[in-house]
């Protein structure tokens, strides 16, 4: 588990996404989050990653973060998708990409960027919970 920090004062505990199934699949398939909780990207390298809700059960939150750990693109609410017939024919929404290189992404529960008084150009803290 990571910790991330923002500079409200808020705080969420994300699962590392680390693995190319969980890169793949994120909170897909998932009944929902419980609150303050999450999931963090770990991308091999910095780029203009692009994400989707593809199996996607609630509505999430999505937060581009560079490598220098500020934020750089933001989306609020970004919609499931788990109707059969988008997920067999690959329609489901992608996110992203960020105006400027990325390093991780990270996805809460939809409101935390609102909750959290998350804005661009904020500078994150991640600290691994053992």
């Amino acid at each position: 588990i990571i910790e991330v920090r923002f500079p409200s004062g808020a705080k969420l505990q994300a699962e590392a996404a680390d693995t190319p199934e969980k890169l793949l699949f994120g909170l897909a398939f998932r009944e929902g989050l419980p609150d303050n909780e999450g999931m963090i990207f770990l991308f091999e390298k910095s780029g203009l990653h692009k994400v989707w809700t593809k199996g996607f059960k609630f509505y999430v939150d999505l937060i581009w973060v560079n490598e220098s750990k500020h934020i750089v693109h933001l989306k609020e609410g970004a919609e499931p998708c788990i109707e059969k017939e988008k997920m067999k024919n690959n329609l489901c929404p992608w996110y992203g990409p960020p105006p400027e290189n990325a390093r991780y992404v990270i996805e809460a529960n939809s409101g935390f960027i609102q909750k959290a008084e998350v804005e661009l150009g904020e500078e994150l803290v991640f600290a691994l919970r053992m």
